[in-house]
């Protein structure tokens, strides 16, 4: 892996931390020698996008609520992710809100009693935006890989969306099952 490129492993971000642990991303790059940091830019109350709200099965342009986040690593920008949470679940706690939160918004939801039961994710290559390429330093040629993420509780019901943008040419993705 070059200095610039980073391999992503989703599994430590969809499991709530132990108390006193910092969030994974974190840990995972002070493991690695490397500093990762990140920025809420915005908690509020919007319109769920069309995928939202298809993958959280609520009505199209139905209240959720969002996080916006710039995350870094080495001090330069490395992934923009939106999280979206249905709003009876969010509305009045911390994830409403741009405070970091101790361990990361997982571990709030499993004291809230929403634990990942099942992951689902969606990755797909496309061109950023104006605002992906401003905010991610691309080229005007320079593809991104678009990631959607929903966690599902045991009860079978979607309790958050995270929908990631990092630059291609950076990223590796890595997935590991266990079968049988």
């Amino acid at each position: 892996m070059s200095g610039s490129e980073w391999v992503h492993t989703s599994s430590p971000y969809v499991r709530p931390r132990e108390e006193g642990q910092r969030d994974a991303w974190t840990e995972e790059t002070a493991a690695q020698g490397r500093a990762g940091t990140q920025r809420i830019v915005r908690a509020e109350e919007v319109e769920a996008p069309t995928d939202v709200a298809e993958a959280l099965a609520i009505t199209p342009g139905a209240i959720v609520v969002e996080r916006r986040r710039v995350i870094y690593l080495d001090g330069e920008p490395t992934e923009l992710t939106n999280t979206y949470y249905p709003v009876h679940i969010a509305r009045g706690t911390r994830l409403s809100s741009t405070a970091k939160i101790p361990g990361g918004a997982v571990t709030l939801l499993a004291t809230m009693g929403y634990v990942p039961h099942l992951v689902q994710e969606e990755v797909r290559a496309r061109m950023p935006n104006d605002d992906e390429r401003t905010m991610l330093t691309l080229g005007p040629h320079d593809p991104v890989l678009h990631l959607l993420r929903l966690t599902i509780g045991a009860d079978g019901e979607p309790f958050q969306v995270d929908v990631s943008v990092f630059p291609a040419s950076t990223q590796r993705l890595r997935y590991e099952m266990r079968v049988g």
